[in-house]
C-alpha cells in the first residue's frame, strides 16, 4: 500500500475544545503532498468567545470569522477533503477532541476517522530537546513555516510523517504506526458512544 494520509490542524477561539475557528488540511499520496486546503470557521454558538490568549497565538479575531462558514456548513468540505484517509495531527488528541466536541456542540455526525499522532511518532524517531511542531518539522527538513496558521501546521505535520516513514522504511501509514509501536485509534461513532455510556450506567447500577 502507498503512503497515503491526510494531515489536519485546528485552531480554537478559546479553551473550549468545541471552539474551532480554523482548519488546515494536507493530502499525501504515495509519500508526497498533492493538495492543501484551509479556511476560517465560525465557532459553534456558546463556544464563540475569542480569548486574548488564543488571539495572541494564531492572530484570528472575531471579525475575521464573521462571514466564515459555520461548523456544520463547512463539515461537508472537511470530510470531502479527507475522504477515507487515516488522519494525522501533531498532538492528535487535541485535534480529535476539537472535531468531536464541535460536532457534539452542533448535533452534527462526527466522522469516525482512524488517526495517528505525529507527536508520538516524532518521539520515536528523533532525538530532540523539544518536540513542538516547529522543532520536529525542522528535523524533518521542513523549515520557516507560519506556525499556528492551520494550513501551514497541517503541511508541516505531513512532512514530519513523510520523513518519519522514510526513516522507518514504512510503505504505508499503518505500517509506520506498527513499526513505531503506535496505536491507530478510531473516533467512536455516536452509536458506539451511546452504547458505551449505557454500559457504564448499567455497570454503575449493578455496582
Amino acid at each position: 500500500m502507498p503512503l497515503d494520509f491526510t494531515a489536519i490542524d485546528f485552531e480554537t477561539a478559546n479553551s473550549s475544545s468545541a471552539s474551532a475557528c480554523a482548519v488546515g488540511l494536507a493530502r499525501v499520496r504515495e509519500g508526497r503532498v498533492v493538495a492543501t486546503a484551509g479556511w476560517l470557521i465560525q465557532p459553534p454558538p456558546g463556544h464563540d468567545r475569542f480569548f486574548e490568549l488564543n488571539i495572541g497565538i494564531h492572530g484570528i479575531r472575531p471579525d475575521d470569522v464573521a462571514t466564515a462558514p459555520t461548523w456544520v456548513e463547512q463539515l461537508d468540505a472537511l470530510t470531502a477533503f479527507v475522504g477515507d484517509d487515516v488522519v494525522v495531527a501533531h498532538n492528535a488528541g487535541f485535534d480529535m477532541r476539537v472535531l468531536r466536541s464541535a460536532c457534539e456542540a452542533t448535533d452534527a455526525p462526527c466522522p469516525p476517522y482512524r488517526y495517528i499522532c505525529s507527536l508520538q511518532a516524532s518521539r520515536k524517531t528523533y532525538d530532540l530537546d523539544s518536540y513542538r511542531l516547529p522543532s520536529v518539522a525542522a528535523a524533518a527538513g521542513f523549515l520557516d513555516f507560519a506556525h499556528h496558521d492551520a494550513t501551514a501546521d497541517a503541511l508541516a505535520c505531513a512532512h514530519i510523517m513523510i520523513d518519519t516513514a522514510l526513516r522507518a522504511g514504512a510503505d504505508d501509514i499503518v505500517e509506520l504506526a506498527m513499526l513505531l509501536g503506535l496505536r491507530v485509534p478510531q473516533i467512536p461513532t455516536a452509536d458506539a458512544r451511546q452504547i458505551g455510556a449505557e454500559l457504564a450506567r448499567t455497570g454503575s447500577a449493578r455496582a
